[in-house]
């Protein structure tokens, strides 16, 4: 793995600052409930997985800064701070996750208990989160490596992968494994406007570790798979409802459609922790709206004219009928996916 997005070291909140990549490595210390908010709304941290790591460790943060004097105080902290940090990021489920499990150990825990324990056990249910997000990134890894084959191309768009994560990642995860297993493969890696993830992140991912990687325009996708380029495509989640339609980066159903037209199976790499059932389809997955700054100055140049009109979702919704499978810790589920997806609950 050779990236570590988000990490708790010697009792601080340690993130990869992903604005700056690729032309700058560093990582940033996040001390405050505040910046802990900023660096998830603005993409200092982001990929579902990811977030939600972050924000348990970010319920410290948030718990240590209002400094409790009391196990009934420190609950009311932990409850204050979860109810902000919720309001960082609509889409991606595993923010929402990763709170309530935070919150639920808090509300648990005996109301006459020390500070101490209280802490102790609040520190422990975050490193848990942690730790288990990589080993369902391993899993997914191994359970999605054998649908490549030597001599594939694989598409994926926007980015999975490690930065995404806090272990290996979901979609590039795949890819990791297989390379890792000696197979001969190349990745074709959308850009994903406007803010280039794919360019910025994935491409660069790709080839720290070693994988052939070519980077296209998000329009020219339906190019190379006419031209036989591409065998299947790969792509992470934020949000899976019910029945299998999923949110992920905008552009993603584009992707999805075209897979379709030239019979390319789209497959679907995330935990399961991405699958929310409280949603029977995906008609109710809120999708965030970004600033319309982000698409008509892109980093630092103007290139609309002043006050034109800019709508910019960052997700969009894929149906089920379009995903060939679900690619998760417990295996790879199939169609039907409201049957499969429960199977696995």
């Amino acid at each position: 793995m050779p990236v570590e997005a988000v990490r708790w070291a010697e009792g601080e909140l340690v993130i990869i600052d992903q604005t700056l990549l690729p032309t700058e490595y560093r990582e940033i210390r996040l001390a405050t409930l505040e910046s802990v908010w900023e660096a998830i709304r603005v993409l200092r941290v982001r990929g579902a997985p990811a977030i939600g790591v972050c924000a348990a460790f970010g319920v410290l943060v948030g718990v240590r800064e209002k400094r409790p004097t009391s196990a009934p105080d420190a609950v009311r902290a932990v409850e204050e701070t979860v109810n902000y940090l919720a309001t960082s990021r609509p889409t991606a489920v595993n923010l929402f996750w990763a709170l309530e499990r935070m919150k639920k150990v808090a509300e648990g825990l005996a109301a006459d208990g020390s500070l101490k324990d209280f802490w102790h056990r609040l520190e422990a249910e975050a490193i848990e989160i942690c730790e288990d997000d990589k080993r369902r990134c391993r899993a997914i890894g191994d359970h999605g490596a054998g649908l490549i084959q030597d001599g594939n191309g694989v598409l994926t768009h926007c980015n999975a992968g490690a930065l995404a994560t806090a272990g290996s990642g979901t979609a590039l995860a795949v890819m990791f494994r297989a390379k890792e297993l000696g197979k001969q493969f190349c990745v074709f890696a959308d850009e994903t406007r406007p803010l280039l993830q794919g360019a910025r992140l994935t491409a660069w991912e790709l080839m720290q570790a070693g994988i052939d990687v070519t980077l296209i325009c998000d329009n020219t996708a339906a190019q190379v798979m006419r031209e036989g380029k591409v065998q299947l495509v790969v792509v992470g989640a934020d949000r899976i409802a019910a029945n299998g339609d999923t949110a992920n980066k905008i552009g993603t159903y584009s992707v999805a459609v075209l897979a379709k037209a030239h019979g390319v199976p789209f497959y679907v790499a995330a935990p399961y922790s991405t699958v929310d059932a409280t949603l029977p389809d995906g008609a109710g997955i809120p999708i965030e709206r970004r600033s319309a700054h982000e698409v008509t100055h892109g980093f630092g140049r103007q290139t609309a004219p002043d006050n034109v009109n800019v709508y910019s979702p960052a997700f969009d919704v894929t149906p089920a009928e379009f995903i060939a499978g679900i690619i998760t810790e417990k295996g790879v589920l199939r169609p039907p996916f409201a049957k499969s997806l429960a199977a696995h609950a």
